[in-house]
Order: structure tokens, then C-alpha cells, then sequence
């Protein structure tokens, strides 16, 4: 079961309704806004953490710590982890993939795709999976 813990959360604004995108990867669109990731090219800035219903309002984001990750696949124990294009997490593999950011590491496994994991995710460093 997925969990959360030792994070810090940075209040922002959503750009949008999103009230489905709980901990999904989000990115910066303007000054303290964020939008669901959209691209494995977009640069993630945070998770979300709650579920704001309209443009906005606040939006939690952990930029560090253990949280919750919604996968867009199975996601093993130890996985590196980027934005998928529709803001889920997918594995991110060293050395294959030069257009993803790396910003986390899986804890707690999902056994398939629109589950949870947790990971470990720190976005103020962010690395290309190549």
C-alpha cells in the first residue's frame, strides 16, 4: 500500500480543473501555476497532492520527500521514475532515454498502470534518463 512522508510541499495555483490529476507530476505554466505534465519532455516541478476543481485555486506540491505517484505502469522497487505524457510516473531507464526528466525513485511498488506507488521524488535536481 502506497505512503507518504518527510515532505516539503510548496503552495502554488492550478492552471486548470485538477480534481482527477491527484499525484500526478505536474510543471510550471506561469509564476506559481501548475498544469498536469503533458509530455515525457516537460520538465516536472512537483506532485500534486490534492485536487483543485478549477484554475486557480491552490495547489499542493511536493517538491520533496516520500508521496504517493499515480503509475502509468507497473512500477518495480527501485525503479527511477519520470513523467509519463499524460503526467503519470513511468520507469525512467538510465542511459535509453535522453528526452525524460528523472525525478524519483520507487519505494513501495504498483502492480499496473492508474495505481499508486510511493517514491521518493526530489525535483531540484532533475536529470535526462540518458
Amino acid at each position: 500500500m502506497a505512503w507518504e512522508k518527510n515532505q516539503i510541499i510548496h503552495g502554488m495555483k492550478a492552471a486548470d480543473d485538477l480534481s482527477t490529476k491527484q499525484y500526478y507530476l505536474v510543471k510550471q505554466t506561469a509564476m506559481d501555476t501548475v498544469d498536469v505534465c503533458a509530455a515525457v519532455t516537460d520538465i516536472p516541478c512537483g506532485v500534486l497532492q490534492n485536487k483543485p476543481s478549477v484554475a486557480g485555486q491552490a495547489a499542493e506540491v511536493c517538491v520533496f520527500g516520500f508521496t504517493k505517484v499515480s503509475s502509468d505502469e507497473a512500477l518495480t522497487y527501485g525503479a527511477l521514475i519520470a513523467s509519463s505524457a499524460d503526467g503519470q510516473a513511468q520507469v525512467s531507464t538510465a542511459g535509453s532515454d535522453g528526452t525524460a526528466y528523472t525525478c524519483g525513485q520507487v519505494f513501495c511498488p504498483s502492480g499496473a498502470g492508474d495505481e499508486l506507488a510511493t517514491a521518493f521524488v526530489n525535483f531540484a535536481n532533475l536529470n535526462r534518463g540518458a
